[in-house]
């Protein structure tokens, strides 16, 4: 059963680095794309936080999907330093993965548009109708 589950994992793994990989390739292409772009053409502070969010939100899901192709390789170790190896690459991982999201949240919140203020109370007190 456990060389079964190692047979079938193998591909599994490397598909899910692939993905990863591509994943970053085209967030690093978009964000390359923007800083050629603002080199003719200089850009405002809200487009430069726009591109550094999509970049960071393209760098979490490349880092998730390394860390569940990682989660997969502990499972089929057979080895206490692969096992030691991968632990460790997976808790770095989950550290950038951590701070990423939680700079990409203040981003966010920084960048989202204030609340209207609710409209002032009437004056008079009596309703005209």
């Amino acid at each position: 059963m456990r060389g079964w589950l190692a047979i079938v994992s193998e591909p599994v793994i490397a598909l899910i680095d692939g993905i990863a990989l591509l994943v970053i390739l085209v967030g690093t292409l978009e964000v390359t794309v923007t800083v050629a772009r603002a080199s003719f053409r200089p850009l405002g502070d809200q487009v430069a936080r726009q591109a550094w969010l999509r970049y960071a939100r393209w760098l979490v899901a490349g880092l998730t999907l390394q860390l569940a192709a990682d989660i997969i390789e502990t499972s089929i170790s057979t080895s206490w330093q692969t096992i030691g190896r991968v632990g460790a690459i997976a808790v770095i991982r989950t550290f950038l993965n951590y701070f990423l999201e939680r700079d990409v949240q203040q981003q966010q919140r920084e960048c989202a548009p204030a609340e209207s203020p609710p409209p002032p109370p009437s004056r008079g007190g009596a309703d005209p109708t």
